[in-house]
């Protein structure tokens, strides 16, 4: 007995048949692209994960950083605080 049930011959059999009705080529491409996504995928976890460690190396606390609470890297002023500036102006 293989997996619930499924014994090896019929897995090969399985195989095979996906192998006739695909080819080898279209099914090497759709493992590459499957690769590349999962790649994407894992590097953009990576450097999400960067910008909090670098957060919190900024602030001493914690978290992340919203959109209108990200500092300017010359001014030091929040995005939020430029928005209210011009719009007083």
């Amino acid at each position: 007995m293989g997996f619930g049930g499924i014994s090896i011959w019929q897995l090969l059999i399985v195989l095979v048949i996906v192998l006739l009705l695909f080819g080898t080529k279209r099914l090497k491409n759709l493992g590459g692209d499957l690769g590349g996504a999962i790649k994407g995928f894992k590097k953009a976890i990576k450097d999400e994960d960067k910008k909090d460690e670098e957060f919190e190396d900024e602030t001493g606390e914690p978290g992340r950083l919203g959109e209108d609470e990200k500092k300017s890297s010359t001014t030091g002023e929040s995005v939020k605080d430029k928005d209210n500036q011009s719009q007083h102006k």
